[in-house]
């Protein structure tokens, strides 16, 4: 079993314990190898879909690792028990969807010692739910696979860590600017194009529109000063 770079990537952050949970593990992947090679005890995989769960567990068995993982169908940390797992995972999927699973389960999240957080889209969302809403942030990590730049947040429940940050901010780790990430550059450039074709788009002359262009051009310059 041969896994992407991104998921080596995650793995990177993983810390051994007895428990940990792959919220939405798709194909299995990251519980087999946190198994085979003894990361964990035991490993929690769940997916809100039927299809992947049984490809996950057809792999396992290939890899003769079935019994030490436990599948489970539903969203989210629903099927999770409370105090059950040490560290939890979820990759994959909409930063708002993330953010809606930590808050539907906050009591779950207060209890684990760490959450590995990779968000598919908008990163800035995430970002900023966790900076204000008493998460501590262990590290943040940028990756590059296939073209496709991904962002990463290890973070645990902690009341007072409430951090609050200039907009900007949100958009680009302050923790990653300071630990000069040497892909950060190049990640904000490809923001900087995103942003300029957005502008390009924006084509009605409304008074709505022409302040929404005003307010990306405004953030383009600040984040050009980054580069």
């Amino acid at each position: 079993m041969e896994l992407s770079k991104r998921l080596n990537w995650i793995i990177k952050y993983i810390n051994k314990c007895d428990v940990i949970m792959d919220v939405g593990t798709d194909h299995g992947y990251i519980p087999i190898y946190l198994i085979k090679n003894e990361m964990a005890q035991r490993v929690i995989a769940s997916d809100i879909n039927k299809d992947p769960l049984k490809k996950a567990k057809i792999n396992a068995s290939l890899d003769g690792v079935l019994d030490k993982i436990d599948f489970r169908l539903g969203g989210g940390l629903n099927k999770l028990n409370k105090g059950e797992a040490q560290g939890v995972i979820i990759a994959g999927m909409g930063a708002n969807l993330i953010r809606d699973i930590l808050e539907e389960d906050l009591n779950k999240v207060k209890k684990l010692e760490y959450l590995i957080l990779q968000p598919a889209q908008n990163p800035e969302v995430l970002r900023e739910y966790l900076y204000n809403n008493n998460y501590e942030i262990l590290c943040e990590d940028l990756c590059l696979d296939e073209g496709q730049y991904y962002e990463l947040f290890k973070v645990r429940y902690k009341i007072g860590q409430n951090t609050t940050l200039d907009s900007i901010f949100y958009e680009i780790s302050p923790i990653m600017l300071k630990e000069e990430n040497p892909l950060l550059k190049e990640y904000i450039k490809v923001k900087i194009e995103k942003y300029n074709k957005i502008v390009a788009f924006i084509k009605d002359g409304t008074e709505s529109a022409q302040k929404r262009k005003n307010e990306i051009k405004s953030k383009i310059k600040i984040l050009e000063k980054f580069i």
